[in-house]
């Protein structure tokens, strides 16, 4: 059983992306296609689909072509401790390279939108 289903979906994405395969399968979940939503707009994965198989949905996810470095992500809240911020505590990473993913109430969106539309959340991870 898998304890932290965003941990999972992180790692099997920075897997694939350092095995150099052009896409990965990850079980599905809302929070995922937010999580992968946001990676689209700011262009970190190629594109991303929804697909049943059998009675479960599957989230296909096309990987960029990392022909110098693969993708860098890390999990920051964890599911034994929580990381919460206010709009104006969220930083940047990397200086402007790359971008934290908030779960805020308005949905799941990056550091920077978060912070330009003044709503805070649950810091779910940083991508460089």
């Amino acid at each position: 059983m898998n304890t932290d289903p965003i941990a999972d979906y992180l790692t099997r994405i920075r897997n694939a992306s350092r095995a150099r395969h052009a896409s990965t399968v990850i079980p599905y979940s809302k929070i995922k296609e937010g999580i992968s939503k946001v990676l689209v707009a700011r262009k970190f994965i190629k594109n991303y689909e929804v697909q049943t198989s059998g009675k479960f949905k599957e989230l296909i996810v096309e990987l960029k072509d990392w022909s110098n470095e693969p993708i860098q992500i890390k999990r920051i809240s964890k599911p034994g401790q929580r990381i919460y911020l206010q709009s104006k505590e969220i930083k940047r990473v990397k200086s402007g390279l790359g971008m934290i993913v908030v779960s805020t109430p308005k949905g799941i969106m990056s550091g920077e939108e978060a912070y330009n539309t003044n709503v805070g959340g649950e810091i779910l991870c940083e991508v460089y």
